[in-house]
């Protein structure tokens, strides 16, 4: 087990009603009395850092030892397949340079940090009390296998960049939506759900109640998400927003903090058009829905990676390199919560100026400058007039800025960037990573609800 450092870390359990429990734990003792119920809490004084095993006394009349704590950084991550995808997946990924030493789909037959500690959450583990703690393992063998490998990567850069012990809990279910994950009061919190008639469905709650509420108050640093692709399969777009904000505030709410970080994962290349479901699935499906994702970005303390450039087979809905969704999930940690001075993000778009039949196109988060990572002319760029036909558009850097044009747009109005479910465009920053989708002539209107 590993407990949040500098802060208060809460310890709870449930005992005869008022009887006396006793917490002992690196010099400090604590006590509370068992209400009516039974139910019990005591909070620990904030601690620094300590790789030193310690013990956690919990005594009453029966006495309980929680051997091999540690103190450190908890995270807790969340989603669909994407993020339940084991470990023992990816040591099947194959290797993307076989000549390459310690490659991480090797990663099962090394690990072995002591520092890394990983608890899996199932729909039935955390229906009963854990009075051993026997869900928390060190990051390695059988435990390890049956673990989220995104989940994995990210704790395993987090220990070695900050140097302390790392907890990584992974709560998450194959296929499933985000509505069970949000309770029916958090959706019911947010306007435009009644304004715009629209019906919460999906199971709402099913499993917030099992797998998350049960985790509270539990103290952690924050949130790491990976689902959007049943999503897309409905063809949502700005609800999805909305429901992400539900998301965010109901777990922020539970654990009461309004600035908890919550960091996710955009959704990658994928031929949704081969599927079936109960829309019309085009090329801008995907986008669009990549587009609402982003929109949730005016949430505060929330950040967002992309992965354009992470499947390599784009009838695979499960893009295989985990071991890069965990780095960029880090970088974010790294820049965002940390407050270390390292690049987190490819070119996102800011601006546009129209300059005769050409577009300037703007953008942050440059990094060390501009650049096509394979060295070719940019790819996945379009452009439109008044007719709004967009058409494959030139793009040339330069400076910080992208210059795009075609030379059947005399008078272009608009632009948009990997606007298609198969785009893997070459338009990164020199740090290496990727531009973010979007498009000029984004319709979405996201209004942050007051809370």
């Amino acid at each position: 087990m590993v407990l949040q450092r500098n802060a208060p870390v809460p310890v709870w359990g449930t005992a005869s009603p008022g009887e006396k429990v006793t917490v002992k734990f690196n010099k400090q003792t604590k006590t509370a009395i068992a209400d009516a119920s039974g139910k019990w809490m005591v909070k620990l004084d904030a601690m620094p850092a300590s790789a030193k095993p310690s013990t956690l006394a919990i005594s009453g009349i029966n006495t309980i030892q929680l051997q091999n704590i540690l103190v450190g950084e908890v995270w807790l991550c969340s989603g669909q397949s994407n993020m339940q995808y084991e470990m023992r997946k990816n040591s099947k990924v194959k290797k993307p340079d076989t000549s390459t030493a310690n490659s991480p789909v090797d990663e099962l037959d090394r690990a072995h940090n002591p520092q890394i500690r990983i608890f899996l959450v199932t729909q039935k583990n955390l229906l009963k009390p854990d009075s051993t703690h026997s869900g928390w393992s060190v990051a390695e063998d059988s435990a390890l296998r049956a673990f989220s490998a995104a989940g994995y990567f990210f704790a395993k850069n987090l220990q070695h960049d900050l140097k302390v012990p790392v907890g990584i809990i992974s709560s998450a279910v194959s296929g499933s939506r985000i509505e069970p994950w949000v309770s029916q009061e958090s959706f019911d919190a947010i306007p435009y759900f009644k304004a715009n008639n629209i019906k919460i469905d999906g199971d709402p709650g099913k499993f917030y109640a099992k797998m998350i509420e049960p985790v509270a108050p539990f103290a952690l640093k924050g949130f790491l998400w990976y689902q959007g692709e049943s999503a897309c399969f409905l063809g949502e777009t700005i609800s999805y927003t909305y429901k992400m904000e539900a998301l965010i505030n109901n777990w922020r709410k539970l654990w009461g903090d309004k600035k908890l970080p919550f960091y996710y994962v955009q959704i990658a290349p994928y031929y949704y058009t081969l599927g079936k479901g109960p829309v019309t699935y085009t090329p801008f499906t995907e986008p669009e829905l990549r587009e609402a994702q982003a929109a949730a970005l005016q949430i505060p303390n929330t950040g967002m990676i992309i992965t354009t450039d992470l499947n390599d087979d784009l009838k695979n809905i499960h893009p295989p390199f985990k071991w890069e969704i965990g780095r960029r999930l880090e970088l974010q940690a790294l820049a965002n919560t940390y407050k270390q001075r390292v690049v987190f993000s490819g070119p996102v778009y800011k601006h546009m100026k129209i300059n005769g039949d050409k577009i300037i196109l703007e953008f942050d988060h440059l990094g060390a400058g501009l650049v096509s990572h394979d060295g070719k002319p940019l790819t996945d760029f379009t452009i439109a007039g008044a007719d709004g036909n967009f058409v494959t558009a030139k793009a040339i850097i330069k400076a910080n800025t992208v210059e795009v044009s075609a030379q059947s747009v005399a008078k272009p109005i608009a632009a948009r960037f990997a606007w298609s479910e198969t785009a893997q465009p070459n338009f990164y920053n020199k740090d290496g990573l990727p531009a973010a989708p979007f498009r000029t002539d984004n319709p979405l209107k996201f209004t942050l609800t007051a809370n």
